[in-house]
């Protein structure tokens, strides 16, 4: 990563308080630097994303990266999914679905509506970190993204 910029910030679509304190918490003991954002729900992630609803007086940073939960109120991962990658302004934010699911079905759906990856949650805490570790190797460190981060 290029010291001289800001970190990268990843979003994260996850309805669970406790999963979102557990990836925080992976994330601080993976050693990422990069801001990391909650939302609740597939709805306040387009929200933030397009700038509108509770984030329309303050448009939040555009994320580099979202990880995405499949199974949330209101609109779920799929259904948002479905949205960003139809949105020309959004379909370049890599997706990583990020879930306790194991479905093949889930698997193959993500994929055919444009995810960058799948991650099935692992079940302990250093298992997270690890994933945590990876992806931030992987999306940070290695490939490029839009915007030259």
């Amino acid at each position: 990563m290029n010291e001289s910029r800001r970190p990268a910030t990843i979003l994260m679509a996850d309805d669970d308080p406790d999963d979102r304190q557990l990836a925080a918490d992976a994330l601080a003991a993976s050693r990422l630097a990069n801001p990391l954002h909650f939302v609740n729900d597939g709805e306040e992630l387009i929200e933030y994303l397009r700038g509108t609803g509770r984030y329309a007086d303050n448009a939040p940073a555009r994320p580099a990266l979202i990880l995405l939960d499949l199974n949330m109120p209101k609109m779920d991962g799929r259904e948002a999914l479905e949205v960003i990658k139809a949105d020309p302004s959004l379909r370049t934010i890599p997706v990583v679905v990020l879930t306790t699911s194991a479905e093949e079905r889930d698997i193959v759906t993500s994929y055919e509506l444009g995810v960058a990856g799948y991650v099935s949650k692992p079940v302990s805490f250093l298992g997270l970190v690890d994933v945590m570790r990876g992806i931030g190797d992987y999306w940070f460190e290695i490939v490029r993204l839009p915007g030259g981060k």
